[in-house]
C-alpha cells in the first residue's frame, strides 16, 4: 500500500483537529412565528388581529424557517442583481436578471400576501396581520422585503385616481407573481421613482419634465434612485405646467409595447444585495396623473408614509433575527467551563438585546393599529408623528443592535459564512447578524 493510499484510507476523525466540537448547529426547521412569543402575544393585544391570523401566521413562519428558504436566502444575497441594457442583436431590452432564488422568496412573499393583504382584506387586525407576515419574510431575508412593502404602499396614492385604481389594484391584490413584463398578467408589483441628482429629499428641486399627450402624459428626466427597476409599475414626481405632479409610469403598455424606461445602472450598495436599485432616464415615457394637479408630494405623501412603517417593521425585523441567533448561539456554544448563555455578563448581553428587540416589536403592532384606525382623528393624528419618529429611532438603533449580537458570535459573527438563518443544508453555519446587509 502506498503512503497516499494509506493517508486516504484513514479518517479523517484521526485528526484531532479536524473534528469538529464546540459549534452551535444550523438554526433550521424552526416555526418563526410560534418562536417569536412577543410577536405573536402582541399580534392579538395590542395590533387587535384575531385568532384566526394564527393559521396563516404559523404557516408562514414555517415556510421562512425551513432550510430550503434560508438557502434560497443566502443564494440572493450572494448572487446579486446583473443588469442587461440590450440582447445580443443590439436592442434596448432595460432588463435585471435575478438570481432563481430571489424569485422563490418573491413568489412565497406574495402568496401569503406579505404584500397588499391588509387592503384586499380590511378587517380590524388586518395592518397588524400582515405587518407580522411582512417581518417574518424580512428576518430571514430583507432584500425582498422593498418591492413587497412599495406595492402594499402603493395602494393608498392609487386611491386617488379611480380610473387607474380600478385598473391595478385587483393585480396588487393578486397574490400571484411572475416576474416577467407583460401586459394583463394576474399580478402586478409596483415601485418608486423620486430622487434626482441634483434634489435629494428636495423633491421640489426636480427637473424630471410631464408634457400632456392627450390623456397621458410624456416624461423626460432622470432618476437618481429608482427602487426594483423590474416592478411592473411605478409612481413618479415630475414638473407639468400646474407645479410638481405625481404619475403612474408602467413598464409594459397596455398594447404589449415596452414603455421607455433607460435603467442607466444598478447601484453598488454597501447593503440590500438581493434586490436592485436603480438610476434610470425617462425620454418620452408615458405615465398617467395621480391625484390633483400640482399637489404631487400630497399625492405620494401616501405611499412614503406606508413605507415609513415597513422601515419600522424592517428593521424591528432584523432586531429579532439578531436575538434569536446570539441566542442559539450562546444556548450551545461553551467557553470557561460552562455554557455561554449561562455567563451572567452574557446573559445581561442578550437581555438587553431581547428588550429592545421586544420593544421594536410593540411599537410596530401599535403603528400598525393606528393605520387600522385611520378614520378616527386621534389614531390617525398618532399615526401621523409616530410613524415619522418610531423610524427615526428605530432604524437609528437597528445598526448598533446589530453590532452587539455580532460581538455574541465572536470573530464568527464578522464573517459572510455565517449570514443569520442563511445555514447551507448540511453545514454548522448559523450566523451572522444581518449587520452587513
Amino acid at each position: 500500500m502506498t503512503a497516499t493510499d494509506a493517508g486516504t484510507s484513514e479518517s479523517s476523525a484521526s485528526y484531532p483537529t479536524h473534528q469538529v466540537l464546540n459549534q452551535p448547529p444550523p438554526r433550521v426547521g424552526i416555526n418563526e412565528y410560534t418562536a417569536n412569543i412577543p410577536l405573536a402575544q402582541y399580534l392579538q393585544t395590542v395590533g387587535e388581529a384575531g385568532v384566526s391570523a394564527t393559521g396563516g401566521l404559523e404557516a408562514v413562519g414555517a415556510v421562512v424557517g425551513s432550510a430550503q428558504f434560508q438557502e434560497d436566502a443566502r443564494l440572493a444575497h450572494k448572487n446579486a442583481p446583473i443588469l442587461h441594457t440590450h440582447n445580443k442583436y443590439g436592442q434596448r431590452i432595460d432588463e435585471v436578471e435575478y438570481h432563481p432564488s430571489y424569485h422563490r422568496i418573491m413568489g412565497e412573499a406574495v402568496a401569503a400576501g406579505a404584500h397588499t393583504s391588509a387592503w384586499a382584506r380590511p378587517e380590524v387586525g388586518a395592518n397588524a396581520t400582515r405587518a407580522a407576515a411582512f417581518m417574518l419574510f424580512a428576518q430571514v431575508e430583507p432584500g425582498h422585503a422593498c418591492p413587497i412593502s412599495m406595492s402594499h404602499a402603493a395602494v393608498e396614492s392609487l386611491q386617488l385616481a379611480p380610473d387607474l385604481a380600478a385598473q391595478w389594484l385587483p393585480r396588487l391584490y393578486s397574490r400571484s407573481y411572475s416576474p416577467e413584463l407583460v401586459a394583463g398578467k394576474a399580478g402586478a408589483l409596483f415601485g418608486m421613482a423620486m430622487t434626482e441628482k441634483q434634489g435629494g429629499s428636495d423633491v421640489r428641486a426636480n427637473t424630471t419634465v410631464a408634457v400632456p399627450d392627450g390623456e397621458n402624459f410624456l416624461l423626460t428626466g432622470h432618476k437618481w434612485f429608482c427602487s426594483a427597476p423590474m416592478s411592473d409599475a411605478f409612481l413618479v414626481l415630475a414638473q407639468d405646467d400646474a407645479g410638481l405632479g405625481c404619475f403612474l409610469v408602467p413598464r409594459t403598455l397596455q398594447d404589449g409595447e415596452r414603455n421607455t424606461f433607460l435603467i442607466q445602472r444598478l447601484k453598488d450598495k454597501v447593503g440590500n444585495r438581493s434586490n436592485a436599485s436603480s438610476e434610470v432616464e425617462f425620454a418620452n415615457t408615458v405615465g398617467w396623473r395621480i391625484g390633483d394637479p400640482g399637489r404631487g408630494v400630497k399625492a405620494i405623501m401616501g405611499m412614503v408614509s406606508q413605507t415609513r412603517l415597513d422601515c419600522v417593521l424592517g428593521s424591528a425585523a432584523g432586531m429579532r433575527q439578531a436575538v434569536a441567533e446570539a441566542v442559539w448561539h450562546a444556548r450551545h456554544r461553551r467557553a470557561f467551563g460552562a455554557k455561554l448563555i449561562d455567563q451572567p455578563a452574557m446573559s445581561n448581553v442578550l437581555a438587553d438585546l431581547s428588550l429592545e428587540s421586544e420593544a421594536a416589536t410593540v411599537v410596530s403592532m401599535r403603528l400598525s393599529r393606528a393605520f387600522d384606525h385611520d378614520a378616527v382623528p386621534s389614531e390617525r393624528a398618532f399615526r401621523r408623528l409616530a410613524t415619522a419618529v418610531t423610524k427615526y429611532w428605530v432604524c437609528k438603533r437597528g445598526p448598533n443592535h446589530a453590532y452587539e449580537a455580532m460581538e455574541c458570535l465572536g470573530g464568527n459573527g464578522y464573517t459572510e459564512d455565517f449570514p443569520p438563518g442563511h445555514a447551507v443544508p448540511g453545514t454548522t453555519g448559523d450566523g451572522d447578524l444581518g449587520g452587513g446587509r
